[in-house]
Parts: structure tokens; C-alpha cells; sequence
């Protein structure tokens, strides 16, 4: 039986693992986009290439772990791996490096620009509706 890969859920997965709300990988992809796209998006099995490349390069994933993670695959593969050797496993003198460790500090920094940002935004509506009154 052939796994079917649903990119838009793969695109959710990644984005939750980041911490990166729907609304800031709108703010990322562009004017045209905004939450409820972004929603949209992640129920789509198969999201065009292009669009698939932006993405990519937003979050700092390569376009193939979007088009080729199964999760239903990932399980499998771990549990074969570790099933019955789990103990084997525990103690870990050399352990393994976690990419997605370096993922996560990459984009701890463009959190903190979001926030940055968005109190710079409120602090100047702030000033706007001053300058209107």
C-alpha cells in the first residue's frame, strides 16, 4: 500500500515545531497572504513547487522534507529502530547532534524581531491616533 505524503499537515508540522504562529509565516510570505490562507494552505495535500520553494526558504526547511515526511513512515522507523533495544539506548555517552536544535535557535531570533516589530507597530498607532485626535 502506497503512503500518500500530505504536504500542507508536513508545512503545519515543521511551522509548529519552529513556535512560528500561522500569522508570522503570512507576515513572511508577502502582502497577498494572511492567517486564514495560511490555514487554508496546510490542508492541501499537495502544494505547487514554487509556492513549496518560498516556504522553504521562509522556515529554513529543504523542500524535500515538505514533499517526502510520512509521519505514519517516521513512526515505523523509529519504533523498528528502538523497539526492543530501548534500553540499549538510554544512556548515551556521544549523543547524537539534533538538527532540529539549530533549526530552533535560528529562528529565535526572528521571534524576537516579530516581537520587536510589533510593539515598534502598536507604539506607532499609538502616535497616529494621537497626531488624529
Amino acid at each position: 500500500m502506497e503512503q500518500k505524503i500530505h504536504q500542507g499537515r508536513n508545512v503545519k508540522r515543521f511551522r509548529e515545531m519552529l513556535g512560528i504562529k500561522q500569522e508570522a509565516l503570512a507576515f513572511d510570505l508577502g502582502d497577498d497572504w494572511n492567517q486564514k490562507k495560511i490555514s487554508l494552505l496546510e490542508q492541501k495535500d499537495v502544494i505547487e513547487d514554487p509556492l513549496l520553494k518560498k516556504i522553504s526558504e521562509v522556515l529554513k526547511i529543504p523542500v524535500e522534507a515538505f514533499q517526502n515526511f510520512d509521519e505514519e513512515q517516521a513512526v515505523n522507523i523509529i519504533s523498528n529502530t528502538f523497539g526492543d533495544h530501548s534500553i540499549g539506548y538510554q544512556k548515551n555517552d556521544n549523543p547524537i547532534f539534533n538538527p532540529i536544535q539549530q533549526v530552533l535557535k535560528l529562528h529565535e531570533e526572528k521571534i524576537a524581531l516579530y516581537e520587536r516589530m510589533l510593539k515598534e507597530k502598536d507604539e506607532m498607532m499609538g502616535r497616529l491616533e494621537k497626531l488624529i485626535k
